[in-house]
Parts: structure tokens; C-alpha cells; sequence
């Protein structure tokens, strides 16, 4: 496991999320485990980070502790199926030990908790014929008060429950009250802290994938021994529930729906990580890789990888690049057949700019080429959207760096792109056999990758 030995690799990705709201998810059972001090350590460094956190706690664990301890038989574990009168009574008392132990382990890491109500909700009713009595519905996250609390330095500590104003009081699951938070709260990251590591397709090997879920797996970085998939899009994280659910552990399935959820409401980031691991919390952040499972929202979403069909779109947007000099000359045959290296941008379905990214992989080297934006979108941010998008596609092949050729628009890479001179030398070999046959004398600008910055999925 990677672990956070040295300050400044946190501080490069601080101004990121400094004075963003992360929610943090956290299971019963994360409570009581031994790791449970370095997480409160790692909140500690959060908010001194000036990160504001939330926390959001399940009950679970306790509740089962609770259940066997009293010989009862609660009639619903997770708080989405019946409550009944007993049930309810467990769950209030399990909810509120976990409330105070959090409080009171913050207290302890000089963090200020504060435990209240901070959710209102109504009776579930009747669901498929059948009344669910004490189970709830979430009608409000109270944000006033909970950005309140954020705002004077407090952490709020939100637990699975909600009255609903007439003293009736309802239990909620915890990981819909997590979504529904951040959502709320319009937060930059909602971090699940689980007994899993992520999700993992222990039993689905990659040539039995297809589609969305196959790209997921061949694209991860380094593939774990137990099938981690450290990172997927939404399209990819739904296609996973959709056709391979039975791959993966029942309590992750529940919880990277609730991700697709979350992410659907606006949530940019959501990971799924075992919360036991030493320093997880702080590397799932503040590295490149992470420890487990990031869903997110597709960044890029006009930005999709180009197809045969778009060589005439492309060399109609490159053609007056090319009478420029600025790029080289490419016919639409030599297009069509590079294709799976270009990707555009579209506005209203139409391609309004491109680029191809070239792999050399026995050098890790990765050229970004014919970056051109229709001049009626200029100034619009998209050049530099495409630049982020071929390093992350370059970063997920494996490629440690970037390289390009520029007559004329070197300073915008520059300036832009954070590329930096180089010489022909840095050049792979077969690439340098062509600069040198070409004449062009194009300037060589490098940039390494392996940093994580600026990437897709960097600072995750």
C-alpha cells in the first residue's frame, strides 16, 4: 500500500479541495476497528488542510452486537426494508452509541464534533403492498445548519435517522443519507469507509467482460492480484451493476449503486475504500492511484474517441491548421486509418475540435498530435480540455510522458498545457527518424506524466 511518508506530496493537490466540503461515509464496523484513531488523525489533517468534512456514520455492526446481546431478531438489517417497533428502538440505540464514540474520538483529535438532528423525513408508507412502518424517507438535509457548523470550524456527525417535526422519529440507511448529504451540501468528494477495499472482480476475468466493464479492467494502471478496479466512470460503474453484479460482494453492490447515485446528483468524486487501512483515507486523496475504488463523473463528457466516420469532420478541421503550417499534413485515408488514436469534441453532436494521442510504449512515451480547435469555439477552454484528456489516456496506458511538436502554438502549450522545451533527443526513435526527414524543425515540448498532475484521475 502506498503510504503518505512526505508532506509535500499532500501539499501539490491542496489547492484543489482547499475550502471544498468532503462527506465522509463511515461504517459501525470502521468504528470499532483498531484503525479507527488514524482515521480521526487522518480527518485532523483534513481540516487543517481547510477541507470542511462531514461525517455520515452507519450502525450496523452495533446493531447486530445489539441484537445478539438482547436475543432479538431485527425484522430489517440495513434500514431499507420493514422497520418494525423493536427494530427501531435497536437502531435508535445503536446510532446513538456510534454518535457519541465519533464525537467524542474527534474531540479527542482536538476536532470539535457535533451530533444533532440534522435530517428531516416522512414514513417510506407502503411499498409493493407492504407497509414499512418505521422506515424513512428523506424529505430535507437541514444545510443551513450543517454549512453552519462547517463554517465555525465543527464537524458535523449525521446519523441514520429523521423526525419528521411531530416527534415521530424514522430510520434511514446510511448510505442513501450519505448521498443525499453531499448531494445537498453540494460536495467535492463522498468517501465510503467500509470492512471492502473497493470493487473488486475476483471471479470475472477480463476476456469474459465486455463493453464499458472490459475498458474498465484493461485500462486500470496496475491491476491488482485481487481485481480492484481503481477507477470507473459512470457509464462503466453502472455497465459493472448491470452485468456483473454477481461478481462482487453483495454490501459493495449496494454501495457503488449508491455511488452511481451520488454521482448522478452532482458529486463529482465518490470512492469506495476500506476504512481499516492505515493511511487510506489520506491516499485515496492525495495520490495518484488510490487505495480503492473511485466512481466518477465523466469530465469530458462532449469528448468521446473518434470513429472512421469522422475523418471527413477531421480534416475539415485541421485543413486551415494545415494551410497555416501549423499542422501537419494528413489525408483522409491516413485519418480513417489512425483513427482509434483521435478523439473529438463535440457541441450539439458536431466536432468542433480534435486530437490524436500516439503510443510508444516500448519507451512510455506518448505523442498528443493535431490538437486543433474550430476557430468559432476558441477562447473557450476546450484546448485545454483536449490537452487533459490525452494525458489521461496516455496516463491510463501506462505512459510516463508526453510528448509534442509545435511551429507556432508552442507558447499555448506551454502556458496551457504546463509542457516544458525539450530537444529531438527526448524524441523516441522511430519518432525522431520521422522529425528529422520531415524538415519542419518543429519545437519539442515534453511533459512527464507520472506525476499525477492535471490527470483524470489525479488527486483523486
Amino acid at each position: 500500500m502506498h503510504r503518505l511518508t512526505d508532506l509535500r506530496e499532500i501539499l501539490r493537490y491542496v489547492p484543489r479541495f482547499r475550502d471544498r466540503l468532503f462527506v465522509i461515509a463511515i461504517d459501525g464496523a470502521v468504528v470499532e476497528d483498531e484503525n479507527f484513531r488514524n482515521v480521526l488523525l487522518d480527518l485532523a489533517l483534513l481540516k487543517s488542510l481547510r477541507i470542511g468534512v462531514v461525517l455520515v456514520h452507519g450502525a450496523l455492526h452495533q446493531i447486530l452486537k445489539l441484537a445478539d446481546l438482547t436475543k432479538q431478531q431485527p425484522s430489517n438489517l440495513d434500514g431499507s426494508g420493514i422497520t418494525d417497533d423493536a427494530t427501531l428502538q435497536l437502531a435508535l440505540f445503536a446510532s446513538s452509541r456510534v454518535a457519541y464514540e465519533l464525537v467524542e474520538g474527534l474531540d479527542a483529535a482536538d476536532l470539535h464534533g457535533v451530533s444533532g438532528s440534522f435530517l428531516v423525513a416522512h414514513p417510506a408508507g407502503i411499498l409493493g403492498g407492504i407497509d414499512h412502518q418505521w422506515t424513512g424517507k428523506i424529505e430535507r438535509v437541514q444545510t443551513g445548519l450543517i454549512q453552519s457548523l462547517v463554517a465555525q470550524d465543527m464537524v458535523p456527525v449525521v446519523s441514520p435517522v429523521g423526525a419528521d417535526g411531530e416527534g415521530r422519529t424514522y430510520r434511514l440507511n446510511s448510505d442513501h443519507v450519505a448521498v443525499e448529504v453531499a448531494a445537498a451540501l453540494k460536495a467535492a468528494k463522498l468517501i465510503f469507509l467500509s470492512t471492502l477495499p473497493g470493487v473488486t472482480l475476483t471471479n470475472l476475468a477480463s476476456e469474459k467482460a465486455s463493453g464499458a466493464v472490459k475498458t474498465a479492467i484493461d485500462r486500470q494502471r496496475e491491476p491488482s492480484v485481487e481485481g480492484l478496479l481503481r477507477s470507473l466512470s459512470l457509464e462503466e460503474a453502472e455497465a459493472v451493476l448491470a452485468g456483473h453484479r454477481a461478481d462482487i460482494a453483495p454490501e459493495l453492490a449496494s454501495k457503488l449503486e449508491q455511488a452511481v447515485r451520488g454521482v448522478k446528483l452532482g458529486v463529482p468524486r465518490v470512492h469506495l475504500i476500506d476504512g481499516r487501512v492505515s493511511e487510506g483515507l489520506l491516499a485515496e486523496v492525495f495520490s495518484n492511484l488510490g487505495v480503492g475504488t473511485m466512481v466518477h463523473a465523466n469530465e469530458y463528457q462532449a469528448i468521446r474517441k473518434a470513429a472512421k466516420k469522422d475523418g471527413r469532420a477531421i480534416l475539415s478541421l485541421i485543413a486551415q491548421g494545415v494551410a497555416n503550417d501549423e499542422l501537419v499534413r494528413r489525408s483522409r485515408a491516413e485519418i480513417e486509418r489512425t483513427a482509434e488514436d483521435f478523439f473529438v469534441f463535440e457541441v450539439d453532436k458536431l466536432p468542433v475540435a480534435c486530437a490524436a494521442v500516439h503510443l510508444h510504449p516500448s519507451e512510455g512515451k506518448a505523442e498528443l498530435a493535431c490538437v486543433c480547435v474550430d476557430p468559432r469555439f476558441e477562447n473557450r477552454g476546450i484546448g485545454r480540455k483536449m490537452i487533459e484528456y490525452g494525458e489521461s489516456l496516455a496516463r491510463q496506458a501506462g505512459m510516463r510522458e508526453m510528448f509534442l511538436l509545435s511551429t507556432q502554438a508552442f507558447n499555448y502549450f506551454q502556458q496551457k498545457g504546463g509542457f516544458i522545451q525539450g530537444s529531438p533527443a527526448d524524441l523516441p526513435v522511430s519518432r525522431r527518424e520521422k522529425y528529422d526527414k520531415s524538415g519542419r524543425r518543429s519545437l519539442v515540448l515534453v511533459k512527464r506524466l507520472d506525476d499525477g498532475i492535471g490527470s483524470n484521475h489525479g488527486a483523486r
